[in-house]
């Protein structure tokens, strides 16, 4: 089936008068009652992870010695969360730990350990703790092995293939270590491997397995950076990850952090529910924009060793920090778009866009990558040229490994790293058409021109008079929705329009109409759809019927509960 936006494929053809919420669980295969009811003994032990037994053992020593600790973090919201949460917890066990961290800054600098800065924190630390961040850092790990100084690196990125291409580090703590037994689950973003860490540091210092209730309290409080972590990253919202999104976004409402809570508050999200779709458009931004544009050693100051006011100071920094963010996003990608149209880039002969541009800001290009994936559906590479070196970022689509692509240009590569979804890599200007060719042709064979269709999974057919309360709240306890684990999406065919749509904002972009389906009617709000409407001829007259895919929602007006829903794609009745 295809609509005005997308492919549709029905996961389940199931129409029986069985509870809605339960054929929605059936079509995604979801048997496990502890799904709907999650909880924090479903987290696995974290003696489990590879690596995270000598870590935890040289930390603690460490604390306990009143060494010298330096935590390296990446310069994102996962990085940062998790830099937060090794520091909170090293202080919660004992006060005065010398606990420092240490930033890159992303242009001066560039992703992950950086050789200089190695060497420099190893004149004045004993142990050096990255995060989110070092898996293939083999030459700064030479560096901090020569100079005497401990490294362990925790991080959740893809691993090279083979143990012997490792660094020569104390300890790896990572999922999947080549070599080692894998982690039970092992999509963990850095902040949720650092959380794990984290609880490991708790049972050694309380000499037991149950940690002691001041420890516990921390563990508890850590849980809201992990869920900025897990939701920012992008990683699939299963498993653990879902657990420490949904206590974690509990716990950011009632944080006693006071980072957090300016952080919070500053998003406009002081009184209220906060799930994860503020934090992918409201908290997380935030966090990003000073580090793609400045330096996030700020974000992380607010989130660990800020008094009241100078986190509220930070965080309303963090504002203007992402709305200009906002501003060079937009004309970047609208440049792009244009020179990948002009191009041909977006046509079914290429099946991936990479593009260079000397004054495109370089802490920017890979959001504005994901801006022309939403676009043009297909894997995206932008580069920034800063002399003789091209420096960018990558993001894909389901179904193509763009890790794998990059590893089979590397010929053409100065270096690259990343997972399946997303990546970041530097290529020589004289070797940026040779790149472009074989990464153009990796795409081409793999990917068909089916794959350039954006394809939506449909949950279950229904009709609008199932989209009662009861079932909008059994729905609504799939939550927290994201990657792998998205709003229920639901068919209703044949339903007629109700009412001449009504504009919604003062752009024109969005509207609002009521939907028809026997007798019952359904408030549908449809954003940035006007265009699209227009372009492909589409009129919602009343009376005209339509086969529209949905996701319901409550929405909450002045105290009254009522059922409504958000369009994701129609299309015109048989």
């Amino acid at each position: 089936m295809r609509g005005l936006r997308s492919a549709w494929t029905l996961r389940n053809a199931d129409t029986s008068s069985r509870p809605l919420i339960q054929r929605v669980l059936d079509a995604r295969g979801i048997s496990d009652p502890g799904f709907l009811q999650p909880s924090l003994k479903q987290l696995h032990e974290p003696s489990l992870m590879p690596g995270l037994e000598p870590a935890a053992a040289r930390i603690f020593k460490a604390i306990r010695e009143r060494q010298r600790i330096v935590i390296y973090a990446d310069y994102d919201v996962d990085g940062v969360s998790a830099a937060a949460i090794l520091w909170h917890m090293i202080r919660a066990i004992e006060p005065s730990a010398a606990v420092a961290t240490y930033l890159p800054h992303r242009l001066e600098e560039g992703y992950g350990l950086n050789a200089e800065a190695i060497a420099k924190l190893c004149d004045n630390h004993d142990l050096i703790i990255s995060v989110d961040c070092g898996v293939t850092a083999v030459g700064p790990a030479r560096i901090a092995g020569e100079r005497g100084v401990d490294l362990i690196i925790t991080d959740h990125h893809t691993p090279p293939r083979d143990a012997s291409a490792l660094p020569p580090a104390l300890a790896i703590v990572h999922p999947l270590v080549p070599g080692e037994t894998p982690y039970p689950f092992p999509d963990l973003c850095g902040a949720g491997v650092a959380f794990k860490v984290a609880w490991r540091l708790a049972t050694i210092a309380s000499g037991a397995a149950r940690v002691t209730p001041e420890l516990q309290k921390m563990l508890i409080e850590l849980l809201a950076l992990a869920a900025m972590g897990v939701i920012a990253d992008v990683v699939p919202l299963r498993g653990e990850n879902r657990v420490l999104a949904r206590f974690g976004l509990d716990q950011i409402k009632r944080s006693a952090m006071v980072g957090v809570r300016a952080l919070r508050d500053e998003s406009g999200l002081g009184g209220d529910e906060v799930d994860a779709s503020d934090i992918g458009f409201r908290l997380g931004p935030r966090l990003n924009a000073i580090g793609r544009l400045g330096h996030a050693r700020e974000a992380l100051e607010m989130l660990t060793t800020a008094d009241e006011s100078r986190a509220r100071q930070i965080a309303e920094s963090l504002t203007g920090w992402n709305d200009e963010r906002r501003r060079m996003e937009a004309k970047i990608t609208e440049h792009a778009a244009g020179l990948a149209i002009g191009a041909g880039m977006t046509d079914g002969s290429r099946r991936a866009i990479v593009l260079c541009d000397q004054a495109w800001h370089r802490g920017v290009v890979g959001i504005c990558c994901s801006r022309l994936v939403g676009l043009y559906h297909r894997p995206t590479i932008l580069l920034q040229r800063e002399g003789d070196l091209c420096h960018g970022s990558g993001r894909s689509i389901e179904g193509f490994d763009l890790h794998a692509a990059l590893e089979a240009c590397a010929e053409h590569l100065e270096s690259f790293g990343g997972h399946a979804m997303a990546a970041g890599l530097k290529v020589r200007s004289d070797r940026l058409g040779a790149f472009e060719q074989a990464f153009v042709a990796y795409a081409n064979e793999r990917l068909s021109p089916d794959h350039l269709v954006p394809r939506r999974l449909v949950d279950a057919e229904c009709v609008i008079g199932e989209l009662n309360m009861a079932q909008a709240e059994a729905l609504d306890s799939l939550a927290p929705f994201g990657r792998e684990n998205a709003r229920p999406l639901l068919l209703v065919r044949g339903a007629t329009i109700a009412s001449e749509p009504r504009a919604l904002g003062k752009t024109g972009k969005h509207i609002r109409f009521d939907l028809k389906h026997g007798s019952s009617t359904l408030r549908v709000k449809a954003w940035n759809w006007t265009t699209d409407l227009v372009t492909s001829g589409t009129a919602l007259r009343p009376g005209r019927a339509f086969d529209v895919l949905v996701s319901p929602e409550i929405n909450n007006w002045n105290g009254r509960k009522s059922v409504e829903a958000t369009l994701e794609d129609l299309r015109p009745s048989n």
